[in-house]
């Protein structure tokens, strides 16, 4: 019983500490207050359910985030609310234009990004939220999505392309 207490307790802790942020990237995602609520007590659930699993080869609150951000895409599919996008064929596009598209992303206004944020598949969005808004370095992303160095940097590449053509054909070249 004493071992069941602690655990709750550390659990607290674990919330008190995290379900801010954990909350703000659920309303990053759906869009509804009330809505990213419910999600950030799902996340939670399937925290404490899952704590077990947390392997320690990356900090907790990488983990977590994964586990956020893992399970927004998920609501946002069971509740068809993700756009259907056709598969891509992988593009080779030049560190030049890479770079060109960051800078020109960081031009953007904030109520402007906002809109093109809103706009772009979820999958481009989680993965520009993670590098710019959660200040996740290439490491941290590889961890959380799972996947290798290269594979994230080409979906940074084409989230910053289509982020910026989307704010130019919205905005155009202001």
């Amino acid at each position: 019983m004493i071992v069941e207490q602690k655990r709750h307790d550390d659990f607290g802790i674990l919330y008190d500490r995290y379900s801010e942020k954990v909350y703000h990237k659920c309303i990053s995602f759906v869009k509804d207050l009330d809505e990213a609520k419910d999600v950030t007590h799902d996340v939670f659930l399937k925290t404490f359910i899952s704590l077990s699993k947390f392997s320690h080869q990356s900090k907790f609150s990488t983990w977590l985030y994964s586990l956020t951000y893992n399970f927004c895409i998920d609501y946002l599919r069971k509740n068809n609310r993700v756009r259907k996008e056709p598969e891509e064929v992988l593009e080779n596009i030049a560190d030049e234009q890479d770079d060109t598209h960051e800078r020109e992303l960081m031009k953007m206004q904030a109520a402007q990004l906002v809109h093109v944020l809103d706009t772009i598949s979820v999958k481009d969005k989680m993965i520009l939220l993670m590098k710019y808004q959660d200040d996740m370095s290439i490491k941290e992303m590889m961890i959380a999505l799972e996947v290798n160095e290269s594979a994230i940097k080409m979906r940074l590449k084409r989230a910053k392309a289509k982020a910026v053509n989307t704010y130019k054909a919205m905005y155009g070249d202001e």
